[in-house]
């Protein structure tokens, strides 16, 4: 089972585990993104994300298949976050869940990393002193 989505609403971990829920798997692996105060020696004060939401959806869905297929995993969930953000907050939570351990550690690397270079969503950083755009796709 795969659960993709994009919003302008906080996230929610307790709501992002409740879609892994299910006697079969032993294992759940998390990645929680949250913006931090820092970023190239600089003082953060927030962090906007923009999405081609149409795009970046198929671009998730598809990560999530290829997750689910290749890692031995039973569910995915992948969710990420549009609009402006404060310290601490969540722009993305990634949950995988196997019947082991290893596949969800796995499958959750590969999904963050996957997400970070193919999908469509872009990060404005905002310093004390001005901002710019993160290039997300090397």
């Amino acid at each position: 089972m795969k659960h993709i989505s994009i919003s302008n609403q906080p996230l929610d971990l307790s709501h992002c585990m409740s879609l892994v829920e299910d006697h079969t798997v032993g294992g759940i692996a998390t990645f929680v993104g949250t913006v931090r105060n820092h970023s190239q020696g600089q003082t953060v004060i927030r962090l906007d994300f923009e999405a081609y939401e149409k795009m970046a959806l198929s671009e998730m869905g598809k990560i999530a298949d290829f997750a689910l297929e290749k890692f031995e995993i039973e569910h995915i969930v992948i969710h990420h976050r549009t609009g402006s953000l404060s310290l601490g907050e969540i722009p993305v939570i990634i949950v995988a869940a196997a019947a082991h351990r290893k596949p969800a550690f796995e499958a959750c690397q590969f999904a963050i990393d996957t997400l970070k270079e193919t999908v469509p969503i872009w990060k404005k950083e905002f310093f004390e002193n001005g901002s710019h755009w993160v290039s997300a796709h090397p």
